[in-house]
């Protein structure tokens, strides 16, 4: 396949990052009307080349094998955790906000990266609502909880999972606690000394919580839906086992090599049930206090149909030159998953990795059922997709919604190349530093 199909992959992202620039309300208005013209640029000269058969089905492909799925988990986990609101006198101030932030990160191996963005983002918004420069916060919101912390179990991010169901033990991914805790040492020094000179800036200039007592009174309301997360969670986990089960394996022929999997099915009717479950269960005075709406998940739901359509010849040129790239060495695979996961789906990306390197003939390693892989080079894979998932807003679905909850709540969040380049001065220089200390 010719690289010039990327081409309209590409369009979109820079439609992302540059239309919210010029105009962010008409952008507001015209988002659907951009996927759907960015697909159209993509799938007509495809079904022109290939035939209008292949087209549809790798239109259905990515939306039913893959978008599906992926927009009902997020919509899942961000209408449970909308009903979980806490309350109390508490202050945004650095101490506090990296506790929260440490606190975050390792809920992200428990629930998930998205589950455990959902459900603190918005105390963490609350905390630090008297604050004037607070941008700062959500970046390393999403380079700690949305990304790096989903690297402990494989509930916390899809590749993971994906491995999982591929014979790599549970529990491996465990044997990464020294890279996260080194890697989060540094960032939340670098955070501290970066919120420490903010805060210090707006209390000198007046600015003050309005409390009196901070750290008093504190409550947590909707308690009950985190039966909900525990339920939505196990779906998950069922979507990584009930593969190897052969009657789960089948499902609804929908077109061409396109199937709906019962585990598919199975996945979805306990997510959507889930938060049916929650919504109904919920006062909605606890929605209001946590400012819920529908903007954030609706925006998220467009885009990345367009990027799961628009992708596809990416992911296809990857998965055929996987074999052809000659990676044989740790930090190798490190940077070529961690930098095309920055903006390609990770699973995707982590599996053409993990295949290339179950192909390497390794005689001693972790086994997988694509072959036996060497551990450092596994973990590098392993770490190089989770991790540099941060690096833009599209490297993570939980960075979107981040970046669209904190704007719904008047933050001023960083453009996309703004974003990229605070990964560019902070992560990359800890990648590096990774790669030195872990990889080489």
């Amino acid at each position: 396949m010719s690289v010039l199909y990327c081409i309209p992959f590409l369009g979109l992202l820079l439609s992302i990052a540059i239309f919210p620039l010029i105009n962010g309300r008409l952008w507001e208005k015209i988002q659907p009307w951009v996927m759907i013209f960015w697909c159209l640029c993509f799938l007509i000269p495809y079904g022109a080349k290939y035939g209008l058969s292949v087209a549809a089905e790798s239109t259905l492909e990515s939306i039913v094998g893959d978008y599906i799925t992926f927009i009902v988990l997020l919509f899942g986990l961000f209408t449970v955790a909308g009903n979980i609101t806490i309350d109390g006198d508490l202050a945004g101030a650095p101490r506090t906000n990296c506790v929260l932030l440490f606190i975050g990160m390792l809920l992200s191996s428990v629930i998930g990266t998205t589950g455990a963005s959902m459900l603190m983002i918005r105390p963490l918004i609350k905390m630090n609502t008297w604050r004037k420069n607070k941008a700062h916060v959500m970046v390393f919101f999403i380079f700690l909880v949305s990304n790096m912390g989903g690297c402990l179990t494989p509930i916390g991010d899809p590749p993971l999972l994906m491995g999982f169901s591929r014979g790599i033990n549970f529990f491996y991914s465990l044997s990464f606690s020294h890279i996260l805790l080194f890697n989060a040492m540094l960032l939340l020094c670098i955070f501290y000394l970066t919120d420490r000179h903010f805060f210090r800036k707006e209390v000198a200039e007046g600015a003050r919580p309005d409390i009196s007592k901070p750290g008093n009174n504190i409550s947590i309301k909707g308690l009950h839906n985190l039966i909900f997360i525990a339920l939505i969670i196990s779906a998950v986990i069922l979507s990584g086992i009930l593969p190897s089960v052969e009657p789960f394996a089948k499902g609804l022929h929908i077109y061409g090599s396109v199937v709906f999997t019962y585990t598919q099915m199975i996945e979805i009717v306990i997510i959507l049930l889930s938060a049916l479950g929650a919504y109904l269960t919920t006062p909605a005075v606890i929605r209001e206090a946590n400012h819920f709406t529908w903007g954030a998940i609706t925006e998220v739901a467009i885009l990345f149909i367009g990027i799961f359509i628009t992708m596809h010849p990416a992911l296809v040129i990857l998965r055929d030159a996987g074999k052809s790239l000659k990676l044989s060495s740790p930090y190798q695979m490190f940077w070529s998953t961690g930098l095309l996961s920055s903006f390609l789906d990770n699973t995707p990306t982590y599996l053409v990795f993990l295949t290339t390197a179950g192909s390497l003939g390794s005689q001693a390693g972790v086994y997988t059922s694509l072959g036996l892989v060497p551990a450092q080079m596994l973990t590098a894979i392993s770490c190089g997709a989770v991790f540099m998932g941060a690096n833009s807003y599209i490297g993570n679905a939980p960075n979107m919604m981040v970046k669209a909850i904190s704007e719904e709540n008047g933050i001023k969040m960083p453009g996309f190349f703004g974003y990229i380049f605070w990964a560019i001065k902070i992560l990359i220089p800890i990648f590096i530093i990774d790669t030195f200390v872990f990889f080489l």
